[in-house]
């Protein structure tokens, strides 16, 4: 590593693409020094203790953080400019100058380093740091905001690693870290807080880090399971892709031993809407629709109950359409409507998102033979646990993110690695079960 001091990268000319939602400052420090990963600490960092700001520029506070210091609460907090980049404000020395040189390093325009360059693919797109006029002094990372491209965004911050407290924390902090979750060794990782939109109420929950730390070996998995269901099933896609992504930052460890990091956080998000989805399968093809209101259905439609679904029935031919609509205090309630020109086993999902009324509604079509019995286990099968094929389609991101306490190292980061392997074996098990 380069012992210069580092350098910000170039701020990116607009709005950057894709985005970060929270990228947290630490806690306390303890006074030990630390090595930073060059020999200069770069810049200073904020003060503690400066006062709440107004007017930073048309910044706000960042709306959906889950997780770490928030803004007007804290010392430290999240900012979000008017250009749509997330504001994280510099932490106090050593923490805050260790940030920003990682940042720094890994998006130097001169880096060589093949591992760095492939380390930028997890992490959010760095532009520089930030200062609002009004207050020089004032230092804040400015990263992108990987939250921006989604409608209702679920979004999850998982601390990895065996030990939340790195190798020069002193005693008095390596008791309080661990007093905090003391299962974080054995089970590797620790949620923070979470957010997640459920369809069946047009509402977010939401879990703090004191959620997080009641898990245990046993409850884990359904700890974890609680982000990715919507209210009304499961989203195995969201899952999947998850997975996926997270194996690929597992691949990045294992062929690196150039840094160790703690107490260092991925952050998940994922689509909690449904809309604009188009996949195509040999049986499976999920299209935006937009529905015809129940009163211009064409004639010879006769509107019966059955199973408590709502059923149209057509003596055009066998084939019918079941559709899927639901108000936000109601459940699904289902329509049954002929269907032409299709073949017996193809089967049309098709998903829309109709603002008005705050109606959410989806539409089916499924030959009679698929409707045997009752339909919800079919359209969930549908729905929620999709075939193994279109799993990755699921818009999710992972990034890495908090790297105030990232050191260089000459091993591999065992204790991060045994994070990762965890948490996909826990996510696996939510898949398969």
């Amino acid at each position: 590593m380069a012992t210069e001091p580092p350098r910000p990268a170039p701020p990116a000319a607009g709005r950057p693409e894709g985005g970060c939602g929270r990228c947290a400052g630490g806690e306390a420090e303890e006074a030990a020094a630390q090595p930073a990963l060059g020999a200069s600490p770069g810049p200073a960092a904020v003060a503690a203790g400066g006062g709440r700001r107004r007017g930073l520029n048309g910044c706000v506070p960042l709306s959906h953080q889950v997780a770490g210091h928030m803004y007007g609460k804290d010392k430290g907090g999240i900012l979000q400019h008017p250009d749509g980049t997330v504001l994280k404000q510099l932490q106090p020395p050593p923490r805050g100058p260790r940030e920003q040189e990682f940042y720094s390093k890994v998006y130097d325009s001169d880096c060589c380093d093949s591992i760095l360059l492939e380390l930028r693919e997890y992490l959010p797109k760095y532009f520089g740091v930030w200062s609002p006029p009004t207050a020089p002094n004032d230092t804040y990372l400015k990263l992108e905001d990987v939250t921006c491209k989604f409608n209702k965004p679920c979004i999850m911050d998982v601390k990895i690693g065996q030990k939340s407290y790195d190798p020069y924390a002193s005693a008095e902090k390596i008791q309080q870290q661990v007093s905090k979750y003391p299962l974080m060794e054995e089970i590797g990782f620790l949620v923070l807080g979470m957010r997640v939109y459920h369809v069946s109420s047009d509402s977010y929950e939401t879990q703090n880090q004191h959620y997080g730390r009641s898990l245990t070996k046993e409850t884990v998995k359904d700890g974890i399971s609680k982000f990715f269901h919507n209210g009304y099933c499961l989203r195995k896609d969201a899952i999947a892709a998850s997975i996926q992504k997270i194996e690929k930052i597992l691949e990045w460890f294992e062929g690196q031993k150039q840094l160790n990091f703690y107490a260092s956080s991925l952050l998940f998000v994922y689509e909690g809407s449904c809309q604009a989805t188009t996949v195509r399968l040999s049986d499976v093809t999920l299209a935006e629709k937009r529905v015809v209101p129940k009163r211009l259905l064409s004639g010879g439609d006769i509107l019966e109950y059955n199973n408590n679904i709502h059923v149209i029935n057509s003596t055009e031919n066998g084939k019918i359409e079941a559709s899927v609509s639901k108000g936000l205090s109601k459940f699904y309630a289902l329509h049954k409507k002929a269907y032409s020109k299709r073949h017996h086993s193809q089967l049309s999902l098709k998903v829309e998102n109709l603002e008005q009324d705050n109606m959410w509604k989806s539409s089916t079509c499924i030959t009679q033979e698929h409707l045997n019995g009752n339909v919800i286990p079919q359209l969930e099968k549908v729905f929620c646990h999709m075939p193994a094929e279109i799993k990755e389609s699921a818009n999710v991101e992972v990034r890495m993110i908090d790297f105030a306490h990232v050191f260089p190292s000459n091993t591999k980061d065992e204790g991060y690695i045994y994070g990762l392997k965890n948490l996909i074996t826990v996510l696996q098990n939510i898949l398969d079960n």
